[in-house]
């Protein structure tokens, strides 16, 4: 499958292609097209063999097609970006931009503080990258909390509750010596309805679990982003911060799967590498 690629890649190739074709064009009207198409496409099966097998073009096409995916997994990011910050209430906005000023504000006094002005700053490189990766984890749960929230405000366990004390009286009030078939189908459908409104208890509990713990980790991680943003002025050591960095982003995947699981709230998608920049280079 993976070699077919690059036959593909080879064939669709503008000359190869401008080059086949007019081989067979010339064939037909060569007034002996029986001899020079059979020519024609050993030629092109041969040239296929070995371009398609040939390692540098194999990479050349790797190399291609991981910077176009690349390309458009970056437009999606930033799609998300502008979609989280128009959909975001004004409240959850600020809490965010907050956060980001913060860290671009310690950003520079780590900048200022070095005593070489030529020597990166110590967020200015992988260390930037893992905290624009943070930043973007907390922005995403500022979005599911909201998301799970609209939920819950058009939701009301206890007029479920209440539905479902209804839905009892009904089932009671039924004669069970009645094995007549409309009420025998009577009794079915209010069973049916009452495990339905249970489901949807289940369901709003579940999405208050979820709602409670996204608020416990956002509380963490702003928390976390705001103590490395600090490790910038207070320790002068590049190595020791990307590690920090490293270290919260590792733990950080159980958070990210949980994002990942609750995609049906927010449709933002999965959570990949990809982030969009949230921390601009600093001044100069």
């Amino acid at each position: 499958m993976a070699f077919g690629k690059y036959l593909k890649a080879a064939f669709s190739n503008q000359w190869n292609l401008l080059a086949f074709l007019g081989s067979l064009g010339f064939a037909i009207v060569s007034g002996i097209p029986d001899v020079l198409i059979p020519i024609a496409l050993a030629a092109e099966l041969c040239y296929l063999g070995l371009v398609g097998a040939n390692a540098k073009f194999q990479k050349y096409i790797d190399v291609r097609q991981a910077t176009v995916t690349r390309s458009a997994r970056s437009q999606t990011a930033a799609q998300s970006m502008t979609r989280i910050m128009a959909g975001l209430p004004a409240a959850a906005k600020n809490r965010f931009e907050q956060l980001r000023r913060r860290c671009l504000e310690l950003r520079q006094i780590a900048a200022d503080m070095q005593p070489d002005a030529g020597d990166p700053a110590p967020l200015d490189s992988l260390q930037k990258a893992g905290l624009d990766r943070l930043l973007w984890i907390f922005l995403r749960l500022l979005f599911t909390q909201y998301s799970i929230s609209r939920f819950l405000a058009r939701t009301s366990r206890s007029e479920i509750e209440a539905e479902i004390k209804q839905v009892d009286a009904r089932i009671s009030a039924l004669p069970k010596d009645d094995k007549q078939p409309l009420a025998e189908k009577a009794r079915r459908l209010l069973v049916d309805h009452k495990q339905t409104c249970a489901e949807r208890i289940d369901n709003f509990d579940k999405a208050k679990g979820n709602f409670d713990l996204v608020g416990l980790e956002l509380d963490r991680l702003e928390n976390k982003i705001t103590s490395l943003a600090e490790l910038a002025v207070n320790r002068q050591e590049p190595d020791f911060i990307a590690g920090q960095v490293d270290q919260v982003a590792t733990s950080m995947r159980e958070t990210e799967r949980t994002m990942n699981e609750l995609d049906f709230a927010t449709g933002l998608g999965p959570l990949d590498e990809h982030v969009p920049e949230l921390l601009p280079p600093i001044r100069a």
